[in-house]
């Protein structure tokens, strides 16, 4: 048994650096056989989230060979997998960091438990979160609904040092046959966005701890206002690489309350930042149908529209209101969109057009590279007003408004709509590059008139409010 080969199931923790599972697996002794499964849930991602995926399980390959090992890559249910790799092996045990979706967490469950009738040892780990969601209560003893005491919960907990990167793994006597990962065609769906959205990617460990690095000393003395204005290269980012665990929270945890102690007063929001991304998943974990369904379950009969030609424009960016048609386009060509355009497009979609947050959430699930189950759930209904802790949904983003007062000169407007300009851009012409040849779009169309006027749809929007 003190021979027998360990199977490390990697999921979202594509480092080593602070990574408590693989941490432990190694210090055994044991031989440790890494294997990345394409399974349903990898299966039904969005075109961009498993385009940038297969970019990380390439790029961790070669990391982990740097260190003696491999890259396992195998395809199929994950319970099969595991039991056909433990035969061909002789492994005795197999290891995991924790997931905390709803999706992952009933895949996980069981494939513990037929692993385990198998007599096989099975040990999860702590996964992508400082606090896992049954450890933060309130003082009643339940579940936090609201964001700030959940903040004024966690922010003066001591988190454990970051754990050194593990350096060596033992390898087993003979590896198992690996699936080459061209066979999986991960970035098929994206087509010709590939070519444009590589050139703004941030791919592995070592470039995701560049990111943080550069963030502390350079951004976050001066991220409350900066990480608001969508022109300004002044956020961290780094939704991107915690999406793959390219590197862990806790690293950022930590950076950011060095940065803090030193006098960087913006440090404090980022820290906040970081804790709105553990309540999204506190929330899926203790409410499972945020991901699904309205949280709030009154709002089940509001008259919504589904999905149509009607958001066919707001999907290509064509609605005719500058600030929402940049942020569509930002997100074609870069494959991230700055927090502000989110909420911008959230709103415009379900406030004036009246159509469901469930459409906006799985566009942003085909097409977000930073794309978080959790996170990009809960961000939809707080914009629609259906989650909890929610944007009253008579507060109704107004897109001239916020381009007056976040984009004043103009610039990111101008960076990414080639109609507003005849010196345009590279990302306004990349945007045509990017997106489906089906929507045969160029810039020679002319820019479109408003869709829905928006003095007209936030009035139609309240009375649609009022009469719920």
């Amino acid at each position: 048994m003190h021979q027998t080969p360990i199977i490390y199931w990697l999921r979202r923790d594509l480092r080593l650096g602070d990574h408590p599972g693989l941490t432990a697996a190694a210090a055994t002794g044991r031989p440790i056989i890494p294997v990345f499964i394409h399974d349903d849930l990898i299966e039904a991602q969005g075109a961009a989230p498993k385009w940038r995926l297969g970019l990380a399980l390439e790029h961790f390959a070669t990391i982990l060979e740097g260190i003696g090992s491999r890259l396992i890559l195998r395809r199929g249910n994950a319970l099969e997998v595991l039991r056909d790799l433990a035969a061909e092996t002789g492994a005795k045990a197999v290891h995991w960091s924790r997931a905390y979706d709803p999706a992952a967490i009933t895949r996980d469950t069981d494939v513990k438990a037929g692993l385990k009738m198998d007599g096989l040892e099975v040990e999860s780990h702590k996964g992508h979160l400082l606090f896992e969601p049954w450890t933060v209560e309130t003082k009643k003893g339940g579940f936090y609904k609201v964001f700030t005491p959940m903040w004024k919960a966690v922010r003066d907990v001591k988190l454990a040092q970051v754990l050194p990167s593990v350096c060596f793994l033992q390898a087993p006597d003979h590896w198992p046959v690996s699936d080459d990962i061209d066979t999986w065609n991960m970035g098929g769906a994206m087509q010709r966005g590939a070519a444009v959205v590589v050139k703004h990617v941030c791919v592995g460990e070592e470039a995701a701890n560049k990111r943080l690095a550069t963030f502390i000393k350079e951004k976050v003395a001066n991220y409350v206002k900066a990480r608001d204005i969508p022109s300004v290269d002044g956020t961290s980012r780094l939704s991107e690489n915690l999406t793959y665990g390219e590197i862990s929270p806790r690293s950022c945890w930590q950076a950011g309350w060095r940065a803090l102690h030193d006098g960087k007063a913006g440090a404090e929001t980022f820290l906040k930042e970081l804790v709105w991304r553990e309540f999204a998943y506190h929330l899926a974990y203790h409410t499972p149908r945020i991901v699904s369904d309205n949280w709030n379950e009154g709002w089940d009969g509001f008259p919504w529209k589904g999905d149509g030609d009607h958001s066919l424009r707001w999907k290509q960016g064509r609605t005719g209101i500058h600030m929402v048609d940049a942020a569509m386009r930002e997100m074609y060509v870069t494959g991230t969109m700055h927090n502000r355009g989110r909420m911008i497009v959230a709103s415009y979609l379900t406030k004036h057009m009246m159509t469901h947050w469930k459409v906006g959430r799985d566009w942003f699930e085909e097409c977000l590279i930073d794309w978080d189950p959790a996170s990009n759930a809960m961000g939809w209904q707080w914009v629609a007003g259906s989650g909890p802790d929610a944007s009253p949904y008579f507060r109704v983003f107004n897109p001239d408004t916020q381009a007056e007062k976040f984009d004043k000169k103009g610039v990111y407007r101008t960076k990414y709509l080639a109609e507003l300009s005849s010196d345009q851009e590279p990302e306004a012409w990349d945007y045509f590059a990017a997106i489906p040849r089906r929507w045969n779009l160029s810039p020679r169309d002319g820019y479109p008139s408003p869709l829905v006027p928006l003095a007209v749809g936030r009035l139609r929007a309240l009375d649609a409010y009022k009469r719920s």
